[in-house]
C-alpha cells in the first residue's frame, strides 16, 4: 500500500473542456468517487458550466494509488454518464496534490513504486516506536514508585524499539483514551499501559481500550462474583487492541506481573501475533501464575491438616 496524502485545503478537481447536456450532477460525482475509491458522500459537484465541471473531494486523506495517474480512468467514467461529452483535449486539473492524477501512466507507476517503498519504511519505523504509560492515582500522586515504566523502557530499547515514557494517566477512561489517541496520532506504533485492569470500579483502562477499539481482545485472567467485596466487575482481564496502525497492550500494575509477562510480550511482538492471539498468550501466562499460587495454598492447607492429625514428629 502506498503513502497516504493529506489534501489540506486543496481538495478541488476540475475537468475541462467538456459539454454538458442535461447531465445528472449526482451521477457525475458518483463516477468520480468510484474511480477514487471513495463513498458517494465524499465527492460533490461544486460548479457546473457548459464547458467544465468542478468537484470537491471531502475525504481528508487519500492513498497514492487512489488518485495518482488516474486521469484516463476518471475521464472514461465521466464519459459514461448520460449528458456528459468529453473530447481528446479534455483534462483533469487540481491546484494541490490531487494534480498528480494527470501524471502519465509510466510516471505514475514509478511514483507509486517509490510511494509504496516509502510507505513500508515509514510503517516499519512507526512500528518500532513505543510509548509506555503508567496509570493510577497512587502513581500520579507519587505515593508509590513507578517501577514498570523504567523496566519496560529498558527492555524495549534492548529489542530495538525507540521507547519513551508517556504521562502518568489517571484512572478515568476518557483520560486514558485521550493519552493513547494522542500517542497514536504522534506515530507511536506500540502503546503499553500498566495498571487499571483489575475488578474494582476505579480500574478503567480496559474501558478506555474498548472506546478506541470495540473489537479489542480482553480475555479473563481471573473471574469473580460481581459485587463481592470490592469487586465491581466480574474479573481481572488483560487487553490488546489497535488504533489505526498502533498496537495497544494493557498490562497489570504489579511489577512482578509485568516482569513475568515481558518475555511473552517480547515473543508475541517478534512473531507479529494478532491482537487476540497476543492477548490470550499474556492472559494464559498470568493465569498460570495464579493457578500455581492456588495449588501451593491448597497444598499448605493439606499439610497443616496433616500435622494437626498426626503431629509434627514422625517416626
Amino acid at each position: 500500500m502506498g503513502m497516504e496524502f493529506r489534501l489540506l485545503e486543496k481538495t478541488e478537481l476540475w475537468v475541462e473542456p467538456l459539454r454538458l447536456a442535461g447531465a445528472d450532477l449526482g451521477a457525475c460525482a458518483r463516477a468520480v468517487a468510484g474511480v477514487l475509491g471513495l463513498s458517494e458522500r465524499e465527492v460533490m459537484v461544486t460548479d457546473a458550466l457548459d464547458n467544465h465541471l468542478t468537484f470537491d473531494v471531502l475525504a481528508p486523506t487519500l492513498r497514492a494509488e487512489q488518485f495518482v495517474a488516474r486521469e484516463a480512468e476518471l475521464l472514461r467514467a465521466l464519459a459514461q454518464v448520460p449528458g456528459v461529452e468529453i473530447n481528446g483535449g479534455t483534462q483533469v486539473h487540481s491546484a494541490g496534490i490531487l494534480g498528480l492524477i494527470s501524471l502519465e501512466p509510466e510516471e505514475g507507476r514509478e511514483m507509486l513504486a517509490r510511494s509504496q517503498a516509502m510507505g513500508r519504511e515509514i510503517n516499519r519505523r512507526i512500528q518500532r516506536r513505543a510509548r509506555v504509560f503508567a496509570t493510577g492515582p497512587e502513581v500520579l500522586a507519587g505515593e508509590i514508585q513507578d517501577s514498570n515504566t523504567p523496566f519496560l523502557l529498558q527492555a524495549l530499547t534492548g529489542e530495538g524499539f525507540a521507547a519513551e515514557p508517556g504521562p502518568i494517566l489517571e484512572d478515568q477512561a476518557p483520560a486514558i483514551a485521550r493519552g493513547l489517541r494522542r500517542a497514536a496520532e504522534e506515530a507511536f506504533g506500540l502503546l503499553i499501559t500498566t495498571g487499571g485492569v483489575g475488578a474494582e470500579g476505579k480500574d478503567q483502562t480496559l474501558e478506555a481500550l474498548a472506546s478506541l477499539d470495540p473489537s479489542a481482545a480482553t480475555p479473563y485472567v481471573l473471574q469473580f462474583i460481581k459485587g463481592n467485596g470490592r469487586h465491581a466487575k466480574d474479573g481481572v482481564r488483560l487487553g490488546v487492541g489497535c488504533l489505526d496502525s498502533s498496537l495497544i497492550v494493557c498490562l497489570p500494575g504489579p511489577h512482578d506481573e509485568v516482569r513475568l509477562l515481558w518475555p511473552v510480550l517480547r515473543e508475541g511482538l517478534a512473531q507479529a501475533l494478532a491482537p487476540e492471539a497476543l492477548a490470550h498468550s499474556l492472559a494464559q501466562a498470568l493465569r498460570a501464575k495464579f493457578l500455581a499460587k492456588s495449588t501451593e495454598h491448597k497444598h499448605g492447607q493439606a499439610q497443616k491438616l496433616w500435622e494437626e492429625i498426626h503431629g509434627t514428629e514422625q517416626g
